[in-house]
C-alpha cells in the first residue's frame, strides 16, 4: 500500500474507533489541515455544492467576495491555499456577512484564516470575504469542506483560482447615493490595527474605555496628529455600522463639524458632514480629506485619514487650531450606506479641547453630568434612606420605643429624618432631567411618567404624615393603612422606575450587571424583612407559651425584649452596610461611563 493510502486508512481508523461527537458548534481548529470532520465515515467523491468568487486577480489588501451554495447542508469549512501547495498552510484572512451563520477560525498563525459553520441548522448559502495579505502566493485557490449531514460530507471541494496581478495598490470606486458622494482620492486598505503608542506624547488621544488597547475589540479609538499644515486622523471602535466624530462649540449635537466611517457593503467609506440639530446628517459633496485607509475585521471598524488644519474653501468645516468638545459615536448602516441614529449616547468630552495643542490622552463621558447626577441621587434616596427609614418604622418601634431624641420617641425620628431626607434628594434628583433636556422627553418611554409618579406619591407622604390623628384616635387605624399603601405604591414604583432608566441611553449602566444587581438589591431587602417578620413571630410565640404566673411573664418579657433588641440591631447593622455596598456598586458604575 502507498503511504498517502496507509495514511488514509489510519485515519478512517481512528475515527471508527475514538469517541467522537463531531463539532455542531463549527470550532473545528483540529481540522485545519486535513480539512476533514472527524465524523466516522468516508467522505464522497462527487461534490454537490459550488464555490464561487467575484474575480480572477487580486493585489494586496482586496477584498474578494466567497460564495458556497447548494442543496442543504449543516456544517462548512473555508479556507485559501497556494494553489500550487495545496497542503500548505491557509492564507490570507476572512471577514464575516452573517455572523448568525458564520464564524472566523484561526488556522496555525493567521488570525481569521478560516470559516466554519455556527451550528447545525440547515443552510443554503454562505458569503464572506477573503481578504488578500501582502505576501500571498501568486495563485491562490479557495477550498471548502461541506457536512450535509453528519455521514454525508464531502472534502476539499476545489473552488476557483484566483491570481496575483502585477498592478499597485488598489483604489476602491465608490458609488453615490442620494446623500453620499463619490470621491476621487484614491482610498487603501490597512494592514494592521491602531496602537496607542505616542498617545499624550506626539499626538492628542480619546479612549473609550479609558487607557484601552486600540487593537482589542472593545475600544473605541479617537488620535490627532500634527504634521506641519495638516492633522493625520485614527478612529475605530466596535462597529459593523459606522464610526463616527465631531467638533463642537458646546455639549449639545447641532452646528457640528462631522465625519464618518461608514461600513458600505464590507468597503469603508470615509466622509464629511455637517450636524444640523437632531436631524440625520447630510454628507458632503465635496470631501476635504487625502490619504483615506481603512480596515474591517472581526467587527471593528478602523479609518484614517489626513485633513489641513485651515480649510477657507470648505464650508461647515472648523479650523482645527482651535478648541472644541468632541463627540465620539457609533450605530448601525443600512444597505447602501445609509447610517442610523446612534443607540446609545455619544461619548464626548467633559471640557474642550485644541487636538494641535499640546498631545494628551483623555477619555470622556457617555453619560451627561446632570444625568449622572440624577441617577446618583435617586439610587442614594431609594436604595439607602428610603429602605433604612421603612425597617426603623416597621420593626424598631418596640425596641426604641423607651429611647427619646429631641422629645420625640427615637424610632420616629430617626424614620422622620430618612423619610424627609429622602424628598428632598428626590425632589432635586426630579428636577435635574428637565434641566438637561429643556423639557420632556419623548424617548424615555415609560420612565419620565413613572417617575412623576413617584414623585407626586413623595411629596403625598409628608404632607399626609402633618394631618395624622392622635394615636387612639378612630380614624388612626385608617391613616395607617393608607400612610402603609402610599409609602410601598411608591417604593415598588421607584424600584420600577429604576430598572427602566438604568438601561436609557443617556445613563445606560453597564448590561446585563445592572439588571443582575438590581434584582440582587431588592432580593437583599426582601430577605431582610422577611428575617425580621419571622423573628418577632418568633418572639410573640415565645411569650404566649410562658406559664400564667405574673412574675415569670415580667421577667420572660424583659428578657425576651432584650433578645430581641440585640438581634435586630445586628441584622440593621448588616442591612445598613449591605445597601451600602449595593449603593457604591451603582456608584462607581455611574462615574465609569
Amino acid at each position: 500500500m502507498e503511504l498517502p493510502g496507509l495514511a488514509f486508512a489510519v485515519w478512517i481508523f481512528i475515527c471508527f474507533h475514538a469517541p467522537v461527537d463531531g463539532y455542531p458548534s463549527g470550532k473545528v481548529r483540529e481540522a485545519c489541515t486535513s480539512m476533514i470532520p472527524c465524523h466516522g465515515s468516508s467522505p464522497q467523491l462527487s461534490p454537490e455544492h459550488t464555490i464561487t468568487v467575484n474575480g480572477t486577480e487580486f493585489k494586496p489588501g482586496d477584498n474578494i467576495e466567497v460564495h458556497l451554495f447548494g442543496p442543504d447542508f449543516e456544517g462548512f469549512f473555508i479556507q485559501a491555499r497556494d494553489a500550487e501547495h495545496l497542503d500548505s498552510p491557509a492564507v490570507g484572512s476572512f471577514m464575516l456577512v452573517d455572523r448568525r451563520l458564520s464564524q472566523l477560525l484561526t488556522c496555525g498563525r493567521t488570525k481569521n484564516s478560516a470559516v466554519s459553520h455556527t451550528s447545525k441548522a440547515k443552510k443554503k448559502y454562505i458569503k464572506v470575504y477573503w481578504i488578500a495579505p501582502r505576501d500571498a502566493p501568486k495563485r491562490v485557490q479557495f477550498l471548502a469542506t461541506v457536512v450535509k449531514k453528519y455521514k454525508t460530507f464531502w472534502v476539499k471541494i476545489p473552488g476557483p483560482i484566483v491570481s496575483q496581478s502585477n498592478a499597485p495598490s488598489p483604489t476602491t470606486p465608490w458609488h453615490a447615493t442620494s446623500e453620499a458622494i463619490s470621491t476621487s482620492h484614491p482610498v487603501s486598505y490597512l494592514s494592521k490595527p491602531f496602537n496607542a503608542s505616542g498617545c499624550g506624547s506626539t499626538k492628542f488621544c480619546i479612549r473609550n474605555p479609558s487607557n484601552c488597547d486600540p487593537e482589542s475589540a472593545s475600544c473605541f479609538f479617537l488620535s490627532f496628529q500634527q504634521e506641519k499644515s495638516s492633522v493625520f486622523i485614527e478612529m475605530s471602535g466596535p462597529s459593523e455600522g459606522y464610526v463616527a466624530f465631531a467638533l463642537s462649540h458646546d455639549q449639545w449635537m447641532g452646528g457640528d463639524d462631522a465625519y464618518l466611517c461608514i461600513n458600505e457593503d464590507h468597503r469603508v467609506h470615509v466622509s464629511t458632514a455637517y450636524l444640523k440639530g437632531r436631524s440625520p446628517p447630510v454628507l458632503d459633496s465635496e470631501n476635504a480629506l487625502d490619504d483615506v485607509s481603512w480596515r474591517l475585521v472581526d467587527g471593528v471598524l478602523q479609518c484614517s485619514f489626513r485633513r489641513s488644519i485651515v480649510l477657507p474653501a470648505y464650508k461647515g468645516r472648523f479650523n482645527l487650531d482651535a478648541s472644541y468638545y468632541i463627540f465620539l459615536a457609533d450605530g448601525e448602516a443600512s444597505e447602501g450606506g445609509r447610517i442610523h441614529k446612534h443607540h446609545r449616547q455619544p461619548l464626548i468630552t467633559n471640557r474642550i479641547y485644541n487636538v494641535t495643542g499640546l498631545p494628551q490622552d483623555v477619555g470622556g463621558s457617555r453619560s451627561p453630568r446632570l444625568i449622572k447626577a440624577h441617577g446618583a441621587l435617586m439610587f442614594i434616596a431609594w436604595i439607602t434612606t428610603v429602605s433604612i427609614g421603612v425597617i426603623v418604622a416597621r420593626f424598631f418601634k418596640p425596641v426604641w420605643s423607651h429611647s427619646f431624641l429631641f422629645g420625640k420617641e427615637m424610632w420616629f425620628q430617626v424614620h422622620r429624618l430618612l423619610m424627609l431626607t429622602t424628598v428632598t434628594i428626590t425632589s432635586v434628583s426630579f428636577v435635574l432631567p428637565f434641566i438637561y433636556r429643556g423639557g420632556w422627553s419623548q424617548q424615555a418611554g415609560f420612565h419620565p411618567y413613572l417617575g412623576c409618579t413617584v414623585m407626586a406619591l413623595t411629596i403625598f407622604q409628608p404632607l399626609m404624615a402633618g394631618f395624622r390623628p392622635s394615636r387612639h384616635a378612630p380614624r388612626r387605624q385608617l391613616f395607617n393603612w393608607f400612610h402603609w399603601s402610599t409609602g410601598t405604591t411608591a417604593r415598588i414604583l421607584a424600584v420600577v422606575t429604576m430598572f427602566l432608566g438604568m438601561d436609557l441611553p443617556a445613563l445606560d449602566l453597564p448590561d446585563p450587571w445592572d439588571t443582575y444587581t438590581m434584582i440582587g438589591f431588592v432580593a437583599w431587602h426582601v430577605s431582610i424583612d422577611v428575617l425580621l417578620e419571622i423573628h418577632s413571630y418568633c418572639l410573640v410565640r415565645k411569650v404566649e407559651l410562658i406559664e400564667d404566673d405574673r412574675v415569670q411573664i415580667l421577667q420572660s418579657l424583659t428578657s425576651a425584649e432584650a433578645e430581641g433588641r440585640l438581634f435586630k440591631q445586628i441584622v440593621l447593622t448588616i442591612y445598613v452596610c449591605g445597601n451600602i455596598v449595593f449603593l457604591i456598586a451603582f456608584l462607581a458604575a455611574i462615574n465609569q461611563i
